[in-house]
């Protein structure tokens, strides 16, 4: 199991959870999983998004990238629209599922194999090159823009990441402020409730 990454080693968000509503409880919660059986995402795609979400986030703990994984999952198979898009750029589930699979396209190009087979240090490569638009030249990216499908997927993959309560707890986040609400606002103040620095981590 990865280590923490916290200044913050006896702060639990999750011990606040009796401050909170009902209806934010659930949802939290939630949160931990168990998750259901993927709706968009097939089996390869969400192993992809697992992979890469890795990179993204520098985090390999397997509990935490589930959620990440299903959070997209669930955002692509909801009936919700988007976010604004640029012209040239498919509707968001084309994006994904395309470019996934372009993904594994390009890395069978460049390493002779699908991404997941390829190491760690040629699938940062594979990303870093996409995120600057450097990609090998290949035929889908006159349809799926490279750095906007790197966007997608790294804006999605982050926000799942800092919206799950074991890294809240991490980075000193104190959870939802409704209904309690924070009191002491005065800079350098904080609730009594809130996590307090470890000054010797």
């Amino acid at each position: 199991m990865q280590e923490k990454r916290t200044r913050y080693p006896s702060y639990d968000v999750l011990r606040e959870q009796e401050h909170w509503d009902e209806h934010t409880r659930e949802i939290v919660l939630k949160r931990l999983g168990p998750f259901d059986q993927h709706k968009f995402l097939e089996d390869h795609e969400a192993a992809l998004v697992f992979g890469i979400a890795r990179h993204i986030v520098y985090d390999h703990r397997k509990e935490i990238l589930d959620y990440v994984v299903h959070h997209l999952d669930q955002s692509l198979s909801s009936a919700a629209g988007e976010d604004q898009r640029k012209v040239d750029t498919p509707e968001q589930r084309s994006l994904v599922r395309d470019g996934l699979r372009a993904i594994d396209k390009l890395s069978q190009k460049q390493y002779g194999a699908p991404f997941l087979e390829i190491d760690e240090k040629e699938q940062y490569t594979l990303l870093q090159e996409l995120d600057q638009g450097k990609a090998l030249p290949m035929r889908t990216w006159q349809r799926i823009p490279q750095q906007e499908l790197f966007k997608k997927l790294a804006t999605e993959i982050i926000s799942a990441y800092y919206s799950h309560p074991v890294v809240w707890s991490e980075i000193g986040y104190g959870g939802p402020a409704y209904p309690r609400g924070y009191v002491r606002i005065e800079q350098g103040l904080t609730d009594p409730w809130e996590a307090k620095r470890d000054v010797n981590k």
